[in-house]
């Protein structure tokens, strides 16, 4: 069992409670095991007195230790202090419910082995232990903030403890921030700070290294969501799930020689992994591998049952692998495509009143949405409508015209034009890296289309992926000379990453170009930039000049 699975179980060693306790009350209370409790492997034994929180002393270790290594070889017997009765069954023993606890967790039985901890920790409020263990169960029962309240008092009873830092931070990734009960918006940061904490502590902790990973790819932070992504992998137990997002992280800092090979790792470890063979097949048609991708596909089409979500994407991927007759299947026998139905005059036929299809095409806004939304319930599936009202919501409702797009997207899936709306959606979502993935797909089979370029430059910027960015905003430039803020966004892309005498020359090129009365604050910035990054040049500051990215003029 992996180190983080276990850290989801009851720790089921009363004996080393026991030892807590018997460290804690100089002696005075016994060493025993209750016959109840089965015990895990030896392995599992010497895990949990590892992770024992740092203030337990050496000889608590070593009195540890040695009940495992009797229990192996077979020659333990229950030790008896002599205050054996200092926690009779008839007393408040904080340990015994404890265990009561740990049994009832084991079994199922949530509600009461909270009950337990509960009990457990009214007789001894520091009992940290109990109110990690309790946490656990109260996640499971989907009681989050108080679990949240729990994992948060462990943590002030036991600062030195990874577990509950880990615990605490995949709550907070997982729980819905709608429903966080502190009316809080973005827990991200929160989450990052403690999955930090917990690694800090416990380098190894591979729970926390791969929800740290999968934040910061989510984030965008891609470089460092690689290295604790590779941190993940460096156990010889890392599960096939760790070198998947190992792949994402990789794929996504451009590495896709490193990202084939975790991919590799993953399908070695589960050859049913359905995303691995769709970001495997993803690389391979990119890198013009066109028999390995459809291998890929074949194998992942034969795994996908019905899953809507699943089917859209292989019908995506087929269509950038050059095989349209084969998306067109996927998506038609899934019910996510329908041929068009075509009117006498070539027009797309809706069913609809002459009134609402005029107020559909009104230049009104608000009269168009209200006549888009009148016909989506008669058409549910109309892909044009959907989109034509993603559009619509734009600017006014983001989260409204992200829902449209989705649906206008899962519906005709290998639709460029809906595919930009949605990625061009989540751009003003600020989802910055998901737009990413999306554009770049579209980009694949429309090459040419200027709007994904232009929302491709500004995610990537936004993501402070300067080197791709520069390649986007060199395109809109080739595309559209007379652009000149694209020379604003090469300068700043040039100055961040420290190619000095590029961005300089992209700088004036901006000023040149640039319009009083539009660029006013862009022209501004750039003019208090401009002496010290003078300076700097003189000073042979920043990195060399490269030649394979010539500054546009």
């Amino acid at each position: 069992m992996h180190q983080d699975e276990r850290n989801q179980h009851p720790i089921n060693a009363a004996c080393l409670l026991r030892l807590v306790f018997w460290h804690r009350e100089f002696w005075h209370v016994s060493i025993r095991i209750s016959s109840g409790i089965a015990f895990q492997a030896s392995n599992d034994l010497c895990f949990m007195i590892r992770h024992l929180p740092k203030t337990v002393g050496s000889c608590l270790r070593f009195a540890a230790f040695s009940a495992v290594f009797l229990l192996m070889v077979g020659g333990y017997r229950p030790i008896t202090a002599q205050t054996e009765d200092a926690f009779s069954d008839g007393a408040a023993d904080p340990v015994k419910l404890f265990e009561r606890g740990q049994n009832a967790h084991a079994h199922g039985d949530l509600e009461k082995a909270v009950a337990y901890y509960d009990e457990a920790i009214k007789v001894r409020p520091e009992f940290a232990e109990a109110e990690f263990q309790r946490g656990t169960a109260l996640v499971a029962l989907g009681r989050f903030a108080e679990a949240e309240a729990g994992f948060r008092r462990t943590i002030g009873l036991r600062k030195d403890w990874s577990l509950p830092y880990a615990a605490l931070g995949s709550l907070l990734l997982r729980v819905n921030p709608g429903s966080d009960s502190l009316g809080r918006v973005n827990r991200d940061s929160d989450a990052e700070s403690v999955l930090r904490q917990a690694i800090k502590l416990d380098a190894q902790n591979s729970l926390a290294l791969r929800l740290l990973a999968g934040l910061l790819l989510r984030s965008g932070k891609t470089k460092e969501a690689v290295e604790f992504a590779r941190r993940a992998t460096s156990d010889n137990d890392a599960p096939a799930s760790a070198w998947l997002l190992r792949a994402l992280a990789e794929r996504a800092n451009g590495d896709t020689v490193a990202a084939l090979a975790s991919l590799d790792k993953t399908l070695q470890m589960n050859l049913t992994n359905l995303d691995a063979l769709f970001e495997r097949a993803e690389i391979r048609i990119k890198a013009g591998d066109e028999a390995g991708a459809i291998a890929d596909l074949k194998a992942a089409e034969s795994l996908i049952k019905g899953e809507k979500g699943g089917l859209a994407r292989l019908a995506a991927d087929y269509e950038l692998a050059g095989r349209p007759d084969d998306a067109q299947r996927i998506g038609t026998a899934a019910g996510l495509t329908r041929l068009p139905q075509k009117s006498s005059d070539g027009t797309l036929k809706v069913v609809g009143t002459p009134g609402e299809i005029e107020g559909a095409n009104s230049d009104d806004p608000l009269t168009a949405r209200t006549a888009l939304e009148a016909l989506l319930k008669k058409n549910p599936d109309n892909a044009m409508l959907l989109a034509r009202l993603g559009a619509a919501y734009r600017t006014s409702d983001p989260s409204r015209s992200l829902d449209y797009y989705k649906r206008a997207v899962t519906i005709e899936p290998a639709n460029a034009d809906y595919a930009t709306g949605y990625s061009s959606a989540l751009v003003q979502a600020r989802r910055f890296a998901e737009a990413a993935g999306i554009l770049r797909r579209v980009i694949a089979v429309a090459p040419n289309n200027y709007t994904a370029h232009a929302n491709l430059a500004t995610a990537l910027y936004e993501l402070r992926q300067f080197a791709p960015a520069l390649d986007e905003y060199e395109w809109l430039l080739e595309a559209k000379p007379d652009l000149s803020v694209a020379y604003y966004f090469i300068a700043t892309s040039h100055d961040y990453l420290g190619e000095y005498e590029q961005a300089l020359a992209a700088y004036e090129s901006f000023l040149a170009r640039a319009d009083a009365q539009t660029n006013q604050l862009e022209i501004e910035k750039v003019k208090l930039r401009l002496p010290s990054l003078r300076r700097q040049i003189q000073l042979g500051q920043g990195a060399k000049r490269k030649p394979e990215r010539p500054t546009p003029h």
